[in-house]
């Protein structure tokens, strides 16, 4: 797995223009320097945006991130579009720096974006530390963070891991054959390396800082469709056991880019940003 970074930036913003009746902004970065070029991917983000001010507010704070090629912006639907190399949750942080909320909803390619909720693994939520701890107390949720899979090429897709709420320390993150979680690791299975065995199982280490948040973000050697029902574990690179000391989660399909319109949704009844509010309060975002 290797990390990227990027040096100088440039902009220029184009004049508005009309697209089906809705006044888009666009907004175009020309990097130069770059150490290291990568596939850029289209997302698109809900951001309550109830005027001109509150496009200029976030075109000024996206233009601080290195890999973002064009946005355009949408009032009446409260939308934004981003082509970028840029991690998602680099993206969200920066429009929510703004005072303004922001919610991914589709990303890259039909069937080339996944997520993957990690959470304390079942056979340990009825203990009341997780790993045994003074300063992390018992979660009503076991919700312990989320890991979002964006695939830019046929061999390369962009990972984005976060995590909330646990101890400080080293963590290693590895794709597991199964996708059964009760028991953590141990009901995952071994690290898994693809059906030819030429796949690099073992992701990366995450480093959990004083706060319990963590961030990881980088390029692994797989195929979305490669992981999709296959296991995902964070663990601690010393005094894992039985569970403790590490959060899991099962990799599943998210939507491509423009392939999420609802507003509410049909199963809960919720609002997309009610249902935003649910997944802070669980710590999945």
């Amino acid at each position: 797995m290797s990390l990227f970074s990027r040096k100088a930036t440039t902009i220029s913003i184009s004049a508005l223009s009309a697209f089906a009746g809705l006044t888009l902004y666009t907004q175009t970065v020309h990097k130069t320097r770059q150490q290291k070029m990568l596939p850029s991917y289209e997302a698109t983000f809900s951001v309550p945006l109830k005027c001109e001010s509150c496009v200029s507010d976030i075109k000024s704070a996206l233009s601080k991130i290195d890999g973002i090629t064009l946005t355009s912006f949408s009032i009446p639907n409260s939308l934004i579009s981003i082509t970028s190399t840029a991690a998602p949750s680099a993206i969200i942080s920066t429009i929510q720096s703004t005072g303004r909320d922001a919610i991914l909803r589709g990303s890259g390619a039909p069937n080339s974006a996944a997520v993957c909720i990690l959470e304390i693994p079942p056979s340990q939520t009825s203990t009341s530390r997780h790993p045994t701890s003074q300063t992390f107390q018992k979660y009503e949720s076991p919700v312990r963070g989320l890991a979002r899979l964006i695939q830019l090429s046929p061999k390369l897709t962009l990972m984005d891991l976060t995590v909330t709420a646990l101890p400080k320390g080293r963590y290693s993150i590895s794709v597991r054959r199964t996708g059964d979680i009760s028991h953590g690791a141990k009901s995952l299975g071994d690290v898994y390396s693809g059906e030819d065995g030429e796949r690099e199982g073992e992701l990366g280490v995450l480093e959990v800082d004083e706060t319990g948040r963590g961030n990881l973000v980088g390029e692994v050697g797989w195929r979305v469709w490669e992981l999709v029902g296959r296991g995902m574990c964070v663990r601690l690179v010393e005094g894992a056991e039985d569970g403790r000391g590490e959060v899991v989660g099962v990799v599943a399909r998210s939507a491509g880019v423009w392939e999420n319109e609802k507003v509410v949704c049909g199963c809960s009844g919720k609002t997309v940003w009610e249902e935003r509010e649910e997944m802070v309060g669980k710590r999945m975002v």
